[in-house]
């Protein structure tokens, strides 16, 4: 454990942050999985909802930076793709 005050603060606000960002990786995979559950049942319609929903949250991440901006950006657009793909 540290001694100096600074360092003590940095190990509390560390943590904090820590939780944070652990909390909205996990919403946002969150959302992915109800995306991909949705394409594996085939419900056109669910996965379009889902990916809806899903989007902005990416994004959300992305802004937070928890995600980089890439990989928010192809996520979003795999996911899209495969939505799309389940109409044909």
């Amino acid at each position: 454990m540290p001694n100096i005050a600074s360092s003590k603060k940095r190990v509390r606000t560390t943590a904090k942050r820590t939780a944070i960002n652990t909390a909205r990786k996990s919403r946002v995979r969150g959302y992915i999985r109800k995306v991909e559950e949705a394409i594996a049942k085939g419900d056109k319609a669910a996965a379009r909802v889902a990916l809806k929903a899903a989007e902005p949250e990416i994004m959300r991440g992305v802004t937070k930076g928890v995600l980089h901006k890439n990989t928010g950006s192809r996520k979003v657009s795999r996911l899209a793709q495969r939505v799309k793909k389940l109409g044909k």
